[in-house]
């Protein structure tokens, strides 16, 4: 079976969840004898199977989203002799779409977020955010299967795009390599950023988005123990708006207490395991996250885990691994909080009592390290999405 997996993220530029989905999927399914080609958007992979597709010249001076079709039509085209497309996340999905159509060929799409829960993207794309929405709409309407990384995902779906016939929505949870995201005892790359290792922190990794809840967490951070570090990994924004008010927040943040330490470059991976294995907690206040891998990234480095209890996150830190924040949100698709300053207050009272207890956090890093041992494999991952394929050819 030759299977052609589309996406815009793939190594090296890998900044969001759905590129780790895709890179170790593909690995995983090379493994189980699969003939994978990887289509991708950026410079030239050295990689065998891999084709990779430049944007940065199609249609100069277009809107993003149309750059990201014209893309997508290339892509297209070069699926000839795949028996099944499988498209992650809107950038590639149409291609997945248009190459179904063109070659006669089952299409999968794996929803990793969707648009319609994602509206500040207007702020990004303009006009293009009512084409992008388009885009996955079509696909996942038009698709042989699709699978959702969370039962929670696939709840929203199906809320979303109520034409879906809800046996074609499936679930496959994302993995996570726990031998490379494992507890590294060492500490000379705190020390190069500026994390003292003999006070306890607590941790943040992601992108500057409205989705990742980086500025509630911001306004929680006022309230935390003043003894603990804040560290900060949060790089890539996607606006000026954003950038601006994150940067205002800290600001003040630093006005008002030492140990904030912030780390706008996007890590290597080693890095960040190492960040990750000294905290306290991880931090993740997400109004939006479909699944949040990077929680089962810390979880495989040994750490407790505080989480927004919204989409698939509650499927993931469960069984003692850490804890959820609870939130009430309006239905407007933006995940905003109901009571922002009530989100807040219980963000930061769940952080303190973690950093309060260090053995308590301890233990959940050791159940959350098991946890995903146990259920978060690649190769489950990949024996699963085939018994999908299967199911469409």
């Amino acid at each position: 079976m030759r299977v052609d997996l589309l996406t815009r993220e793939y190594p090296p530029a890998v900044y969001g969840g759905a590129g780790v989905h895709v890179e170790y999927l593909t690995r995983a399914l090379r493994a189980a004898s699969t003939d994978v080609r990887v289509r991708c958007f950026g410079a030239p992979r050295d990689e065998p199977g891999t084709t990779a597709y430049d944007d940065s010249s199609v249609l100069p001076g277009a809107n993003a989203a149309l750059r990201t079709m014209a893309v997508d039509l290339a892509m297209a085209s070069d699926c000839a002799g795949a028996d099944l497309v499988h498209s992650h996340t809107w950038y590639a999905n149409h291609a997945g779409s248009v190459a179904a159509l063109l070659h006669g060929v089952p299409h999968v799409v794996t929803t990793h977020s969707l648009e319609p829960h994602r509206p500040w993207k207007a702020e990004q794309l303009g006009g293009g955010y009512a084409v992008s929405s388009w885009v996955e709409r079509t696909a996942l309407e038009s698709a042989d299967a699709v699978i959702s990384v969370s039962a929670g995902m696939r709840a929203d779906v199906l809320d979303v795009y109520p034409a879906l016939d809800p046996d074609k929505v499936r679930v496959v949870y994302n993995g996570i390599d726990t031998e490379l995201y494992a507890p590294d005892p060492g500490t000379d790359v705190l020390e190069r950023h500026g994390i003292d290792p003999g006070r306890p922190y607590a941790v943040f990794v992601g992108r500057i988005t409205r989705q990742k809840g980086l500025p509630y967490l911001l306004r929680a951070a006022e309230r935390l123990d003043p003894d603990a570090q804040l560290v900060l990994l949060a790089g890539a924004p996607d606006t000026p708006e954003i950038a601006a008010e994150v940067e205002g927040l800290v600001d003040e943040l630093r006005a008002s207490r030492s140990g904030v330490v912030w780390v706008q470059e996007m890590l290597p991976r080693p890095q960040v395991i190492q960040v990750l294995t000294h905290a306290t907690v991880f931090v993740c206040p997400s109004i939006y996250e479909p699944m949040g891998i990077v929680n089962l990234e810390a979880m495989a480095c040994e750490t407790a885990v505080v989480a927004t209890a919204t989409g698939g996150i509650p499927e993931v830190v469960a069984d003692g691994s850490g804890l959820l924040v609870p939130i009430e949100q309006v239905s407007d698709g933006t995940g905003t909080p109901l009571d922002p300053e009530t989100f807040v207050a219980d963000l930061a009272e769940r952080v303190n009592t973690l950093l309060a207890d260090p053995e308590r956090a301890a233990e959940m890093g050791r159940v959350g390290r098991r946890r995903a041992v146990e259920v978060f494999s690649w190769d489950a991952v990949a024996q699963q999405t085939l018994e999908v394929y299967r199911s469409v050819l």
